[in-house]
């Protein structure tokens, strides 16, 4: 079965960088004044302390020559001399037989980066014709350094663009006459990588595009050249103009040799050198005489390995982006890069596994369902057509040129198309002939070629191209949705907790652009199955420690211990194998029964494993402990399963659940009703499981051909997840659906979701069927607000006749302009591309401004009651924000980008409101990251004049809306069918009123006959009756049929002096009616509908206008909206910065197409792109970070008197979230690290409102180059903390700008005297209050109640107590107190003690308590060190 790879690790926020390896084992070359590396598989050097840093001799370099936060203001000129040994000394890594990995000392690299080598050193003084190689070299590494911190890496270049034309002119040339070691040629090429990875910066893709342009066909053979011209004739033309230019260049008398261009041997050399480091330089022998040799004399060059992945990688970037992909795919299969490297050595050895993974990940690639020459994707038709053309235009030429080949040439393809028979077919050639066929009849590859004198090439090189591939939609259908044990431990797929970007991986990557939405869906498939993978992994390494596995006396396995999420399985059978479909291979269904006993667990957990039910997954493990335990040397070289004695792990889905009795369990089918419903009985379980098809195909096969072991006869633990943590297979499920499926974009979306063609073209300017009117309703609160977001137009009030509205007031109508299809700036808030206008011409440019027609129209009565009045806006919106909601009104792609606080949000609600009340019969699905984030979108909406009932909020997150009403499918249903009984009592009434029997309201359909035959009837009498009396003033009030039935308003209804004041007042007590009759219209299908589940599928399909989930959600529930045929005009997704980037595009496709077209209309992104990406769990550095959330948590807790901030979070987690006051940490940190990517900056600094406290070191975050903006801004603030000693009660009656007495705190060791002195004070106090009260219970209470003070020796006592913090209060970061202060702080904290505690009374400008809205935000990325904190 062909492998599908891209299982392999990859990380969503880092996917445009190529990242340095980690030692594996050896040391770096020795240079004075520089600590030890860091150990193999560590992120940092974790013996470097910051006073080390300090001293490091690169540090004190910094500080002389280039630093500019040093004291030493003159610095000498620059030395080249000095970038030479700095790149000698420090920056080359010395080869040592090739058994390092590592391509620079990355501790080195690391100090010169932070430390602005590149952008105050290299850059300033480079020049292109007098810098040196160690020069360029230098900048190499600290660009390459950037990537790796996932930092903006060609910023610094922008101040000199037509300079960096040249850097990157020199290094393209760089290898000319000059010979690098394998350590230089792997940092080159990974700078390559780098740059073709960054093709959305025009500075360096004007450059590298020219690489792979046409001009490379150049260097292809001649067969091949023709060959790719024959096959794409639309490239003739572009050919023949470039042979003009080198014709007329020639006519001019200038040497023009087009072969020796740059662009046209670049990547050729680069092919050639690659083929030759891995034809000679990969394996050696000691005595230096080269040849193959037997393996077991061979040393490995560990080097030149690394440099075969890198290069590897290099191929799969280009060939994986459309345009480099295009010109570059003939040259890679001109050379059998491929078939090469199936032929290695490296391939088949085992320290070449991730290679041959690299390898095979680039064949796919190669041979990718594409279109190359129009970037279209290929059906399978149309794949399977083009292979049965090729081969049957060889066969053609077998039967007519080669009689050897005649049984080859009469077979048919269906026999001969496979590997195996196409080699025994191809055997009967001798090597002459086949290499005649293959470079001379087919053209595949030069006669030059010196590979072509291996047979074995040859064959490889037709076999590749004849034999028929697996498509993409066999390969994912039949990949295991659930990892197993060997893909959990493999290393090189799913790297461990310390992976810090060792090397590269066999995983794709996520660019800018994608080939197909085929490819788009595979990548993700495999992100995402990776990810779960790792999770997975971890949940196994916590769970079967628990269970103390060992043998017993019968040499089988057993376990003395427990674990909370796994349990010994009494038995395991398979009950059922069903035949496979149609066309497959795998069984259509496997399933089993599992047996266990919960008799061990106390009730709560229990609990916990009863509560599992239908279509959780669960995870079956085969544990055999060895005999004897591991020693210490054997643990520490074994792998995780060795130490865990686990064997087999194998993944499965819940059916049903049974008790001991047999009764089903958790049933949600309707299999058992609710009154029947009865507690578990016994303490055995058994579950039936539905097993992966795919991977029990897969075990029996081997079983089969191999004589494997039965996986199923061994399984003896049972494992289950956190059921939040155990979505995965649902999402996966998700993604497959859509890759079998013919995924219909819409026509608008398709390209840009790609990342091609014009990012415009789905703005709604371009796009047909536009709203050509828009009602704005609430939009704009007065017509000055108009003429402020409309400043460029002149604009005229109308009235609803067409004349002129001297006194216009809200709401408006306007006619959007169709000119502002192709003049982008006139949108509202968007600036002129005039920079400015003369004063003398302004008032003449007022004049010809265009003219905007709104119409300012009276809006009908909404009735007579105080809850028929709709809800308004009170936003008053900018210019940008209205120019935001014209677009989100309109057909096409929105985008709503901006910082925090500027009202996104409010924006996105009002987007709603007005789509609601101009298409009112689209449907609107709102999609958010987090259920916060929904939770306030929704609770906005409720505040807007959109109805209840046509609001649904799908999900876990309802029940925490701040709301009263259930926003729920069954909080919707109950709250239809008790509106149902209200209208219906108010339909009684009014045939009450009308002298009618009251059995009208009996039902909804009842009523419905009721408002044709005596409701509306009557109104339409009434009507004409007014049209022939419009004098009377008072006839409204007179004759109006209804009158009775609004007699219980608050107000008269009709005043009887005017008819037309009046009969607006009638037209509003009949809408009112006309609401109620059609409220009841749609409480119909409830009535009719009697289950539960019936009625909430009608409210969610066909009822609710505006449909609200989690991106999870979408994801978890796509395979009912589908069945239950679920659609929707418009999605706005909020906190789209933050979703992945399949979780983006699953909601697009929750519906099923009509007649082949989509039916979404509109798409509106709601975001900041400046702040976080979305959070991929299987980074190493966030594992590590959860360390300093607790560690910051723990030092708040005990502590009463100070007490806990509102909330301690990471920066990550508290994205979109505020509140008053943010105490910000960055201490424990040697390095910048990750807060080097400006969007995690940004979301660190935006969070408070009222005041920020940011706890770090200045001299190391002032001097980062990426963060210079912000923390300049943030310098021009006090660098010190000022407290006020005298005020230390949690609220304060002082105005804002009032600070009192104020103390400056000058460092760390102050703030501890000073907290540990209040800390003392509180003891003392506590404890005389202790006294007292024991002495008050006894004398004092009399006394208080004979209404005496306290003796006035207490007084001092009293005051003192006045002045102690409460309760709620908290202090800022505590420092760490000794052992000895902690135990004098351990008094008891009984509530009648601590309420003798005092606190002064609330002022008018106090803030608010500082218990409930300080917030402590913790970077949980840096790294933590084995130092103090001196270093605050």
């Amino acid at each position: 079965m062909t492998k599908v790879y891209g299982t392999g690790v990859f990380d969503f926020r880092r996917h445009r960088v190529a990242e340095y390896p980690v030692t594996v084992g050896g040391s770096d070359q020795t240079v004075p004044e520089r600590p030890p590396e860091s150990k193999p598989g560590t992120n940092l050097p974790s013996s470097m302390t910051l006073v080390e840093i300090q001293r490091d001799r690169l540090t004190k370099i910094a500080d002389a020559n280039w630093s500019k936060t040093s004291t030493n203001s003159e610095k000498p000129p620059f030395s080249a001399e000095l970038v030479k040994e700095i790149y000698e000394t420090e920056l080359l890594v010395k080869e040592e037989g090739g058994k390092m990995r590592r391509t620079v000392p990355l501790q080195r690299v690391m100090i010169l980066e932070v430390s602005q080598y590149l952008e105050n050193y290299l850059w300033p003084n480079f020049d292109p014709e007098a810098s040196s190689f160690e020069h360029v070299m230098s900048m190499i590494l600290m660009i390459n350094e950037k990537f790796r911190e996932n930092v903006a890496a060609w910023i610094c270049f922008y101040d000199r663009k037509d300079m960096f034309k040249e850097f990157l002119e020199r290094v393209l040339c760089l290898k000319e006459g000059r010979s690098l070691s394998i350590a230089e040629k792997t940092n080159y090429l990974l700078f390559m990588i780098n740059a073709f990875q960054s093709l959305e910066d025009d500075i360096v893709s004007k450059k590298v595009m020219r690489l792979a342009s046409l001009h490379c066909w150049h260097s292809l053979s001649f067969g091949r050249f023709q060959m790719e011209l024959c096959l794409n004739p639309d490239l003739i033309k572009k050919w023949k103009r470039i042979a003009k230019k080198a014709k007329e260049a020639k006519k001019r008398g200038e040497t023009f040799d087009i072969s020796m261009m740059l662009e046209v041997k670049f990547l050729r050399n680069l092919i050639e050198e690659f083929l030759e480091v891995l034809d000679s330089k990969v394996f050696y022998h000691d005595d230096g005489r080269g040849g193959s040799g037997i393996h077991g004399f061979e040393q490995i060059n560990e080097a030149s390995i690394l440099y075969c992945e890198r290069f590897m990688e290099f191929l799969i970037d280009l060939l994986s982006q459309l345009p480099t992909r295009r010109y570059f795919k003939p040259l890679v299969a001109d050379v059998a890069v491929v078939a090469k490297c199936h032929l290695s050595v490296l391939y088949r050895h085992e320290k070449g596994k991730l290679f041959a993974q690299l390898v095979d990940l680039l064949q796919y690639y190669e041979g990718f369902e594409i279109d190359n020459n129009l970037g279209r994707q290929m059906t399978d038709d149309e794949v399977l057509q083009a292979h049965y053309e090729r081969f049957q235009a060889f066969q053609l030429l077998s039967f007519k040129k080669i009689p050897k080949l005649r049984e080859l040439a009469l077979a048919n393809i269906g026999a001969i198309h496979k590997r195996v028979d196409l080699s025994k077919k191809l055997s009967v050639l001798s090597p002459d002939e086949l290499r005649d066929l293959v470079c001379s009849k087919l053209k595949l590859v030069s006669k030059n070629d010196p590979w072509t004198e291996r047979v074995d090439f040859l064959i490889e090189v037709m076999v590749s191209f004849f034999e028929k591939q697996q498509s993409q939609k066999e390969a994912i259908n039949a990949l295991p949705l659930y990892p197993n044990e060997q893909i959990m431990w493999d290393e090189s797929l799913v790297p461990s907790i310390n992976y810090s970007g060792e090397g590269c991986l066999a995983l794709p990557k996520l660019n800018l652009q994608f080939l197909t939405l085929h490819d788009y869906l595979l990548r993700n498939f495999n992100l995402f199955r990776l990810e779960s993978t790792y999770e997975i992994r971890e949940d196994i390494q916590e769970a079967v420690p628990h269970l103390l596995a060992y043998i017993n006396n019968e040499g089988e396995p057993a376990f003395r211990g427990w674990s909370r999420m796994a349990v010994p399985v009494k038995e395991f059978k398979i009950t059922e194998v069903k035949q496979p479909n149609i066309g497959e291979v795998k069984p259509s269904s496997v399933t089993a029964e599992v047996t266990f006993s919960i008799s061990s667990y106390r009730a709560q957990i229990r609990s916990e494993w009863n509560a599992l039910k239908e279509h959780d997954v669960l995870f079956l493990l085969c544990i055999r402990p060895s005999f004897e335990p591991l020693s210490a040397d054997e643990a520490a070289n074994a792998s995780v399963p060795q130490r865990l004695g686990l064997q087999f792990v194998r993944g499965c889905e819940i059916i049903e659940m049974r008790d001991e009795e047999g009764t089903l369990m958790n049933d949600f089918t309707g299999r058992i009703k609710r009154d029947e419903w009865k507690p578990p009985k016994g303490e055995l379980r058994t579950v039936t499981v539905a097993l992966d098809t795919a991977q029990y195909h897969m075990d029996v096969s081997a079983i089969a051909e191999k004589g494997a072991e039965d996986v199923y006869g061994t399984f003896n633990i049972l494992m289950r997840r956190k059921p939040k943590e155990n979505n995965f297979k649902a999402i996966l499920e998700s993604i497959r659906d859509l890759m079998n499926e013919t995924c219909i974009v819409p026509d608008w979306l398709h390209d840009i979701f790609l990342g091609y063609g014009n990012p415009s073209a789905a703005q709604w300017t371009n796009m047909p069927d536009l709203l050509e009117t828009v009602d704005f309703k609430d939009t704009f609160l007065d017509a000055d607000h108009v003429r402020e977001c409309f400043s460029a137009y002149q604009v005229m009030f109308t009235n609803s006749d067409g004349t002129e509205n001297l006194n216009p007031g809200p709401p408006f109508r306007i006619n959007v302009p169709r000119n502002l299809k192709g003049n982008a700036h006139a949108l509202p808030g968007n600036k002129s591309t005039t920079a400015s206008v003369d004063v003398a011409t302004k008032d003449i440019a007022d004049f010809e401004k265009e003219k905007l027609i709104v119409e300012a129209y009276m809006p009908p009565d909404p009735g007579p009651y105080p809850q028929d009045q709709p809800k308004q806006n009170s936003v008053r919106f900018t210019p940008t924000q209205v120019g935001a909601i014209i677009s989100g009104i309109q057909p096409g792609l929105t985008m709503v980008v901006g910082p925090p606080g500027t009202g996104k949000t409010d924006t996105a609600v009002q987007i709603l409101n007005v789509l609601y009340h101009n298409c009112p019969s689209q449907r609107t699905l709102i999609i958010t990251h987090s259920n916060q984030a929904l939770n306030d979108l929704f609770e906005k909406i409720m505040e807007r004049d959109v109805p209840a009932r046509y609001l649904l909020r799908l999900g876990q997150g309802e029940q925490e809306l701040a709301t009263d009403l259930d926003f729920s499918r069954q909080g919707r249903v109950n709250a239809m069918l008790v509106r149902r009984l209200e209208l219906l009592s108010e339909v009684e009434r009014l045939a009450r009123s009308l002298q009618l029997p009251e059995d009208v309201g009996y039902t909804c359909e009842t009523a419905g006959y009721f408002w044709l035959l005596h409701v509306y009837s009557r109104w339409e009498q009434f009507l004409a009756v007014c049209a022939k009396n419009q004098d009377k003033p008072a006839f409204v009030r007179d004759k109006f049929p209804f009158t009775e039935f609004f007699s219980n308003t608050l107000q008269p209804v009709f005043s009887g002096k005017s008819f037309e004041e009046d009969m607006h007042a009638a037209k509003g007590c009949f809408r009112h009616l006309k609401t109620v009759f059609q409220e009841l219209e749609e409480c119909r299908a409830f009535e009719l509908l009697k289950s539960t589940v019936d009625r909430a599928n009608h409210l969610m399909t066909k009822q609710a206008k505006i449909v609200a989930m989690t991106c999870t959600h979408a994801a978890l529930k796509r395979k009912d909206f589908l069945q239950l045929g679920f659609k929707y005009d418009n999605l706005l997704m909020e906190e789209s910065a933050q979703i992945l980037e399949i979780e983006t595009f699953i909601p697009m496709l929750l519906q099923r197409q009509e007649d082949g077209y989509a039916r979404l209309k509109r798409c509106i992104l709601i975001g900041d792109h400046h702040q976080l990406p979305p959070v991929v769990k299987n980074m190493a550095f966030q594992k590590y970070s959860h360390m300093d959330q607790s560690l910051f948590t723990r030092r708040c807790a005990p502590y009463d008197f100070i007490g806990l901030p509102h909330k301690v979070a990471t920066v990550d987690k508290f994205q979109g979230q505020q509140n008053d006051f943010i105490l910000l940490s960055l201490v424990r940190t040697r390095f910048v690290g990750h807060l080097r990517d400006v969007r995690r900056l940004i979301v660190a600094m935006s969070r408070a409102r009222l005041g920020l406290y940011v706890f770090c070191r200045r001299s190391l975050f002032e001097q980062c180059y990426e963060l210079q903006p912000t923390f300049q801004l943030l310098l021009q603030r006090p660098d010190l903390l000022g407290l006020n000693l005298h005020e230390i009660a949690p609220s304060t009656d002082r105005l804002v700008d009032d600070t009192g007495p104020m103390h400056l705190v000058s460092d760390v060791d102050e703030i501890a005297g000073i907290v540990n002195f209040r800390m003392h004070q509180v003891y003392q106090a506590r404890m005389i209050s202790h006294q007292f009260s024991d002495y008050s219970g006894q004398t004092g209470r009399t006394a208080a109640q004979n209404g005496h003070d306290f003796p006035s020796e207490h007084d001092e006592m009293g005051t003192d107590l006045q002045d102690l913090p409460s309760g709620d209060q908290m202090d800022t970061e505590t420092p760490n107190v000794d052992d000895h202060a902690s135990e004098d702080m351990q008094v008891d904290n009984k509530p009648n003690e601590t309420s003798q505690l005092e606190t002064a009374p609330e002022g008018e400008n106090m803030p608010p308590e500082s218990g409930s809205n300080v917030e402590v935000i913790v970077d949980e990325k840096n790294e933590s060190v084995q130092e103090d904190d001196s270093n605050v």
